[in-house]
């Protein structure tokens, strides 16, 4: 196999540099399964990642991008022929292991999920961690309990990639949706998607209490800090919170109280350590019921791998919108 494109993150004295390098496949993490990548794409941990604004690889150099999808051109398992459409997302992705930024990839196959029916390599990506997140929380909330009956959810970060997934899929259940936006133009695009009301997140009223008056029967939140604890206070009887982000802190300040006396559930969403027969279950609803009805809306750009530099100072300064897809070709 001949040499091929990959973009590598690297510490060079106390200092992230990424950049194309050309590489051979022995120079790639171990696996068992090797895939031509088409697509990729873009989160915002990718652009920690990239940039060292965030501490994410666990070792250097990597190859970036914790999503990929392509096609298997060899393997050593016998679950993947060679031929097949499959994706990876998470499972230490750009972390510990070479990630999807590369013509080629190579990985175990217990990280890797055969295209579901009805999904192909773009759409994946156009889902990516981000749909794959957002399914995750709806799949265990409902796990929990959750039904549209129960109320609103509540989705903060609205207008990110998995909080406008969350409310294409949820929207798509039956869930009546409100969507928390830090923007202010947001606003039509998140109606567009299936939030029936949206609220500024600089005008929210946080309160003070242990409990306020119950608002949601629900949420999906990718911000942490104060809102993280005001969902507590807000969510109705039995209701679920699934905390996917940090945006606006990582600590956050709150009573049993929510806990004790409504019921209130917080789910944790680790998309990247997750149980391969979940894994299995959640692609299946992406394809499915949870598909979103509004990929095209969603995806507010494709580029080509040679535009990733380019690509992530956005992300970095919360100027993006939607989900971004990477060819890599």
């Amino acid at each position: 196999m001949n040499r091929f494109k990959a973009f590598r993150i690297h510490s060079e004295g106390g200092k992230i540099v990424a950049r194309f390098d050309e590489l051979a496949l022995d120079d790639l993490s171990p696996g068992d399964v090797v895939i031509r990548v088409t697509h990729s794409g873009i989160n915002y941990k990718d652009a920690l990642a990239a940039t060292g604004a965030g501490k994410i690889l666990r070792r250097y150099p990597l190859v970036g991008g914790i999503d990929l999808a392509g096609i298997v051109e060899s393997s050593g398992d016998a679950r993947f022929a060679p031929g097949s459409a499959v994706l990876v997302t998470g499972c230490g992705l750009s972390e510990t292991h070479d990630g999807g930024y590369a013509q080629f990839a190579r990985v175990p196959g217990d990280w890797v999920i055969p295209m579901p029916r009805g999904l192909d390599a773009f759409t994946a990506m156009a889902l990516g961690t981000a749909g794959f997140t957002a399914a995750l929380a709806i799949h265990r909330m409902e796990q929990n309990g959750q039904e549209p009956g129960g109320g609103p959810i509540a989705v903060t970060g609205a207008s990110g990639g998995v909080g406008s997934l969350a409310i294409d899929m949820l929207s798509a259940r039956g869930y009546r949706v409100v969507a928390v936006s830090g923007k202010a133009d947001a606003a039509p695009y998140l109606k567009e998607l299936g939030a029936s009301e949206v609220l500024p997140r600089a005008g929210l009223d946080l309160g003070s209490r242990p409990l306020e008056n119950a608002r949601f029967g629900g949420a999906i939140d990718n911000l942490g800090g104060e809102t993280l604890t005001w969902l507590t206070r807000t969510v109705d009887f039995w209701g679920n919170i699934a905390s996917i982000g940090l945006a606006s802190g990582a600590a956050f300040s709150t009573t049993v109280m929510p806990f004790i006396l409504r019921g209130v559930a917080l789910l944790g969403i680790n998309s990247s350590a997750t149980r391969r027969e979940w894994r299995l279950a959640v692609w299946q609803r992406i394809a499915t019921d949870l598909r979103p009805r509004h990929i095209e809306r969603i995806v507010t750009r494709t580029i080509e791998l040679g535009e990733l530099p380019a690509a992530f100072p956005a992300y970095l300064a919360a100027g993006i919108t939607g989900r971004t897809v990477v060819r890599i070709g």
